[in-house]
């Protein structure tokens, strides 16, 4: 499996990691293929900072050393870094942005989902609609300040627009078939500082093929044009 390099030098490595891959060894069947056992390889030891799910696509940034590892960590504990992600999801908000804090719980079972609970960790998750396909479906930009496990894909659901072909939270049917068959969740950008040099960094994964196409598809299918993503 291709794994595309974003950027790399002898402290962090960025690669934009392809759906259906496992970000580590997947607890119930340790000899699927997962992120640092392909890059190792060519990369040697790797320090994982963050994780994303397996089926969902994007950038993700990987530690070459232990000191980076923990600069790069404490950056996230103090939430100063900045995380985006593209989401198409069904139907068409009645908002054009909304801030989402629905507190959460990791709930426990094989499934691992997590629920919305009011003595749940503090989250949120800032939401802006970046287009609208004939009120069926629209692309969301979704950018969370905290990092609770499957956090954009459960507010998304709360607030009445799950991830198209969501296999835990809200799944929907609809007739008008897509390319994407998957998770249709990216991790679109990164923005952090450097370990090393304190440098601001920002890296922007390109829409993989079935996300592209399931955008073309949609176009074509009838849509109006919301706001412009932000300047990346």
């Amino acid at each position: 499996m291709e794994i595309p390099v974003l950027y790399a030098d002898e402290h962090i490595l960025v690669v934009s990691k392809p759906a259906g891959l496992h970000t580590t060894p997947d607890g119930w069947d340790p000899t699927l293929p997962h992120l640092r056992l392909l890059l190792a390889p060519r990369w040697g030891a790797l320090w994982l900072v963050h994780r994303l799910d397996k089926d969902t696509s994007g950038v993700l940034l990987l530690a070459r050393h232990p000191e980076a590892h923990r600069a790069l960590n404490r950056q996230f504990e103090a939430r100063t870094v900045r995380k985006t992600y593209h989401a198409i999801v069904f139907g068409e908000p009645a908002w054009q942005r909304r801030t989402v804090t629905l507190r959460l719980r990791a709930n426990r079972g094989r499934r691992k989902r997590t629920v919305v609970d009011a003595k749940g960790k503090e989250a949120r998750t800032d939401l802006r609609v970046l287009q609208r396909f004939s009120g069926v479906f629209s692309l969301l930009e979704a950018r969370p300040h905290t990092g609770r496990r499957h956090q954009v894909r459960v507010h998304l659901f709360a607030v009445g627009h799950p991830v198209v072909n969501d296999p835990l939270y809200g799944v929907r049917t609809t007739d008008h078939p897509l390319p994407i068959k998957r998770l249709a969740l990216h991790a679109r950008r990164l923005e952090f500082r450097h370990p090393a040099t304190d440098e601001p960094l920002g890296f922007t994964a390109p829409h993989p093929p079935d996300f592209a196409a399931t955008l073309e598809n949609l176009a074509a299918y009838g849509h109006l044009y919301a706001e412009p993503p932000l300047a990346e």
